[in-house]
């Protein structure tokens, strides 16, 4: 499972980082992303699960938060 650290990367560019590492993946695969605290944490996980990609865990880490991203099917 591969980490993406998208610490100090600001919204709406983590966001798009984060979309272009999925597309990377097969569904079903797992991929964690490292977030800042504040909007990157509210947005990110929400607009990732709005794309059909589920959410495995939230965990809050000292200072940042690690989300962990199951990859969703390909919509046609």
């Amino acid at each position: 499972m591969s980490v993406i650290d998208l610490r100090g990367v600001s919204c709406p560019t983590n966001f798009v980082k984060a979309k272009l590492a999925l597309e990377l993946l097969d569904p079903g695969e797992v991929v964690e992303f490292l977030l800042d605290d504040g909007e990157p944490v509210k947005n990110v996980p929400r607009s990732l699960k709005a794309e059909g990609h589920r959410l495995l865990e939230l965990k809050e880490e000292e200072g940042f938060y690690r989300l962990r991203i199951e990859k969703g099917e390909e919509i046609p």
